[in-house]
């Protein structure tokens, strides 16, 4: 019974620990404390709706609409190797989300029968290969260390698919075995449908998200004026997918657009009405389809929320009471993590690499923090190690992984960031 037990043990009695021994009542832990709730107060203004709501339609979009056979063929375990590590790859760079985001849309590929190497390159890159911001990175920080990330994350994310396939690759070739059924199973729809119908809902996540800060040039300053239009129109192409490809009433899809345009008119300044209304109105029509696609296409979704919402809020909570927001401390102080990147040191890289990859950085935000921590000392190769793991990486973002593909899988793709990041930032760093 106690080979059985232990565990729930050791579990109960921390738990009692930590909570006998909370520091409740210093100046350090109320700040921690206001400052994690501040950042998930942060987060669900500005990631939830804009974010996770568009990602967890297209997960349930890819789980539903997209055949089985279509994703094993270019990433499952049997496709070629260069085709599932270049369409993972060059597909997560597209996306240009945070670590967050990318999480619906990897477990969706994942559980539809993707390879745990294209898969993991896939999870990678999403965050990491973020066209802005490593232009971003080569504006403010140097152009050294814009294209050294740019070129590490586009190796990396290959090099640590590759990896996570070889480690387990018995398992993956257990599941190729097993998943050998499904490799020519297609769907009806055309390719091309799928693709509008997907592809309109990316635009919208896309465009939404599209950032601006003050080293933004011209070009991308002028696509952030625009892009509430650019939404719109992928909107419009949404909807017609809907009703014309895939059985929405047209009534339906008027109740839908009537609130979006009233709220448009009325709150020019706040698209963020706009955008909710629309995405609560398809969520609340497509809810009441009892049979077919549709119907499918939000319990889905719906799924995908459940899982991976409470574990995000849960995570962002607990980085934002040890590390805080940016300007702000948590339980962790920043002059400990100023004094150990300093210089090029191989401790140095493997500190910013694995302090970074526990913290969470919402896109763009890793730059104006690096550009403070290298005026305070930091070493160019701890902030390319910092720049290669952090946005790839978070706390919640590890919880979710786990969730998705086990514990033993996300400690060795965790592992594999943190180490990758710090190889190449010491050899960055000592060049």
């Amino acid at each position: 019974m106690w080979k059985t037990q232990w565990k729930w043990l050791v579990a109960l009695t921390g738990g009692f620990l930590i909570c006998y021994y909370l520091p409740v009542g210093t100046e350090r832990f109320n700040q921690a404390a206001i400052e994690s709730l501040e950042l998930v107060k942060w987060y669900a203004r500005e990631h939830v709706l804009l974010c996770l709501v568009p990602a967890f339609f297209i997960a349930g979009a890819i789980g539903v609409f997209v055949s089985r056979g279509a994703v094993m063929r270019y990433l499952g375990t049997k496709a070629k190797k260069w085709i599932a590590y270049l369409v993972a790859s060059v597909s997560g760079s597209i996306l240009a989300v945070c670590s967050c985001t990318i999480l619906p849309l990897f477990a969706g590929i994942y559980k539809m029968g993707a390879g745990l190497g294209p898969a993991s390159a896939f999870l990678y890159s999403g965050p990491a290969i973020n066209i802005m911001a490593i232009v971003l990175t080569a504006r403010v920080l140097g152009i050294e260390l814009g294209i050294a990330r740019a070129v590490g994350a586009v190796g990396l994310s290959i090099v640590i698919g590759v990896c996570m396939h070889l480690i387990f690759r018995r398992e993956e070739l257990e599941k190729a075995r097993m998943a050998a059924d499904f490799a020519d199973a297609e769907s009806g729809r055309p390719l091309w449908q799928n693709v509008l119908f997907i592809g309109s809902m990316i635009a919208i996540l896309v465009f939404a998200n599209l950032g601006k800060s003050e080293d933004s040039g011209a070009l991308w300053t002028a696509f952030w004026r625009v892009k509430w239009y650019l939404t719109s129109l992928a909107a419009l192409v949404l909807g017609f997918t809907l009703v014309r490809y895939h059985g929405m009433k047209w009534w339906k899809l008027v109740c839908v657009v009537i609130p979006v345009l009233v709220l448009a008119i009325l709150f020019p300044d706040k698209p963020l009405l706009a955008f909710t209304a629309g995405f609560l109105g398809v969520g609340a029509f497509t809810s009441t389809e009892k049979e077919g696609e549709l119907g499918n296409w939000f319990e889905t979704s719906w799924d995908f929320a459940k899982k991976i919402m409470p574990l995000l809020l849960f995570g962002v909570l607990i980085a934002g009471l040890l590390l805080g927001r940016v300007g702000h401390e948590g339980l962790i102080p920043s002059e400990y993590v100023g004094k150990l990147v300093g210089g090029n040191s191989l401790l140095s890289n493997f500190f910013a690499a694995f302090a970074g990859a526990f913290m969470y950085f919402a896109t763009l935000t890793e730059v104006p923090i690096l550009e403070g921590l290298i005026g305070a000392g930091m070493g160019k190769g701890p902030a390319l190690a910092l720049l290669l793991a952090g946005p790839a990486l978070s706390l919640p973002n590890m919880l979710v992984i786990n969730c998705v593909m086990g514990s033993r899988k996300t400690v060795v793709f965790v592992s594999l960031v943190i180490f990758f990041s710090t190889l190449l930032g010491y050899l960055y760093g000592n060049w």
